[in-house]
């Protein structure tokens, strides 16, 4: 297959990447490296990429910021901040991709474990990561016949406690490499609209 793997640059992206790679074909997508470059905040931008990678077989998503912070200092531009990185970004790589993929070809997005497991400054991220499962639960019934997709929502992996750590207390770090299978069985297995949690 010829996979996509946008956010391929990055901690999940790169296990990902390296977990694919021996069986398939990747094309690596970053905001600034990778095999292609797109910034998933500009509808323009992710068309340009489609244009330049052409047909593929399979798209996996792992990219989208998000803001944390107290809730109390929390504005409406704290919320877009996610809105419009991590789960408009994702919406678009799909409604923009789908002229692009080939049959039988499957969409895997990146949720995480604040939808249903929320943390003090999380509050943005509970709420984006949320929407992105029920946009997968939602469009999994209406794409195209043969064509799939799916969320996979990992815990906090192991390899980011170093920089993000202070903000999962209690939490049980998964490994990257682990979060990776989970990428692995949404592409090359038959499952459609599941959220796949990695805890």
């Amino acid at each position: 297959m010829r996979i996509i793997v946008v956010g391929g640059t990055g901690t999940i992206g790169q296990a990902v990447v390296q977990e694919l790679a021996p069986r398939h074909e990747i094309v690596t997508v970053g905001k600034s490296a990778g095999d292609f470059q797109v910034d998933i905040t500009s509808t323009e931008s992710i068309k340009n990429l489609f244009e330049q990678v052409g047909a593929f077989d399979a798209l996996v998503s792992t990219t989208g910021s998000l803001h944390f912070g107290p809730f109390e200092e929390m504005d409406e531009s704290h919320f877009y901040q996610g809105i419009q990185s991590k789960l408009m970004g994702q919406v678009n790589l799909v409604l923009i991709g789908r002229s692009y993929i080939n049959d039988a070809g499957s969409f895997t997005l990146t949720s995480g474990i604040l939808s249903h497991d929320p943390i003090r400054f999380g509050a943005s991220a509970s709420m984006v990561n949320a929407a992105i499962d029920g946009f997968v639960i939602g469009a999994a019934i209406e794409l195209k016949p043969g064509i799939r997709i799916n969320s996979v929502s990992p815990g906090i992996v192991q390899e980011s406690m170093e920089a993000l750590g202070s903000y999962f207390r209690g939490h049980n770090p998964v490994p990257v490499a682990r979060v990776a299978l989970a990428y692995s069985k949404s592409v090359e297995g038959l499952l459609n609209g599941q959220v796949f949690h990695v805890i």
